[in-house]
């Protein structure tokens, strides 16, 4: 595996991704901060499971079998990771989705109430 990058050049290039795609807001900050560091942990915990020969269960104290701890953890930080690209919208489903979603149009109604001055008790 290559050399994983710094929490620091994910974050820097998850926001390059996000202006290119014209979906970055300085307010995101946090949030992508979050996902940079999610996406370290995802390839240092990945790193070592690949280190120790990509085990898929081990042994528990029981005697039984169970998945492996690191796949475990390599597993949650997927989904992770996936849940946070979507509302950073980075992949192409949430491109895709944000395309394709209808505008909302404003009821007639709403609209009458809006421009007459009503809607209030009274």
């Amino acid at each position: 595996m290559k050399k994983i990058p710094t929490e620091e050049t994910i974050y820097k290039d998850t926001i390059a991704q996000m202006k290119q795609l014209k979906t970055y807001n300085y307010a995101f900050n946090r949030l992508v901060r979050i996902y940079a560091g999610m996406v370290r942990q995802y390839y240092e915990a990945l790193k070592v499971w690949e280190e120790e020969g990509s085990p898929i269960s081990t042994l528990s104290a029981s005697n039984s079998t169970k998945k492996h701890p690191a796949l475990d953890q390599i597993e949650k930080l997927r989904k992770d990771i996936l849940s946070y690209s979507n509302q950073l919208m980075l992949n192409p489903k949430s491109q895709r989705d944000s395309e394709t979603k209808p505008e909302e149009k404003t009821s007639p109604f709403a609209l009458f109430m809006s421009q007459s001055g009503g809607g209030g008790s009274g």
